[in-house]
């Protein structure tokens, strides 16, 4: 009988400490914050992106916001764009901000389209296309073949799994180009491009806008008269399916989350000078001294 009692007291005592735990944990969010887990805490929000400039930038800025300003815990993985979004299809991942659409991720879109949630577009006027030093004497795709010793045959791309990689790879054909595609990564083509203009030497490269390398170098697009690289694209921020409803405060903040050419530019163009700093660090600060643009994002509609 008494160890009964005692184990009933022991019952009693942990439900007490439950509903203090609970009590005093603070809710950040407003009516739509997403359901806290059985500890009190908010859900985990696991963010992907690719190792490209843009997202890099976008997801630490993200980041920052759902640690600092709204409480929650985020988790970042970095990966190519295949399996990122086969990771959002089948939920192992809750957003991805850098979907190019309508022709970049288009691929991806026809396949996972309906287990997806398009949360909207965080940047408009968005470009990719071949890219090239000013100082080149050339400035249209289909002159690429009359030139092609000059460039060793080469395009210099990124990730394999990349839309413009694809892309790429359709206007090598259309073009009948005598070319070789040549997959690295953003870093390693960004690096390239640097040795090469460094020494003022002919180079062709994938590149794309928003991107800080057009504010350091002297670039630009090979006309593309065929349209295979498409016209402006829009970046859109893409989730798994039910998200919204799993996490309504988040999804509300990143409906509202967009970013002008000029502030994107300003943070990755500081992400990349600071060398010796982490990307989130020196996200955490911009968002700190754009306080009134952050705020814009987290106020709720009345």
């Amino acid at each position: 009988m008494k160890k009964r009692n005692f184990t009933a007291l022991l019952l009693v005592a942990a439900m007490a400490l439950g509903l203090l735990a609970g009590c005093g944990q603070s809710n950040t969010g407003g009516d739509n914050t997403a359901a806290p887990s059985a500890s009190g805490e908010k859900a985990t929000v696991k963010i992907g992106y690719v190792n490209w400039a843009e997202g890099i930038a976008m997801t630490n800025l993200v980041k920052a916001i759902l640690e600092d300003k709204m409480g929650y815990t985020v988790e970042t993985t970095m990966t190519d764009a295949a399996p990122l979004f086969a990771s959002l299809a089948s939920g192992g991942t809750d957003v991805f901000l850098d979907a190019w659409l309508p022709v970049t991720h288009k691929s991806y879109i026809d396949k996972y389209g309906d287990k997806l949630e398009d949360l909207g577009i965080n940047y408009e006027n968005a470009r990719i296309g071949l890219v090239v030093p000013s100082y080149m004497d050339i400035s249209s795709i289909e002159d690429l073949n009359d030139q092609k010793d000059s460039f060793d045959g080469t395009i210099v791309g990124i990730d394999s799994g990349a839309g413009i990689m694809s892309t790429t790879d359709t206007a090598i054909q259309e073009y009948g180009l005598d070319y070789e595609l040549m997959p690295g990564s953003g870093p390693t083509m960004t690096a390239a491009l640097k040795k090469a203009i460094d020494a003022q030497k002919p180079i062709v490269v994938t590149g794309w806008t928003p991107h800080w390398m057009f504010a350091r170098w002297d670039l630009k697009f090979l006309d593309d008269p065929k349209s295979v690289y498409g016209d402006a694209e829009y970046i859109h921020t893409m989730a798994r399916k039910d998200f919204s409803t799993d996490m309504p405060e988040v999804a509300d903040f990143l409906k509202k989350f967009s970013m002008t050419d000029d502030q994107l530019g300003d943070l990755m163009g500081a992400i990349s000078d600071a060398d010796d700093k982490d990307p989130s660090e020196v996200a955490e600060t911009w968002m700190n001294s754009h306080e009134d643009l952050v705020n814009s994002w987290l106020t709720a509609e009345s």
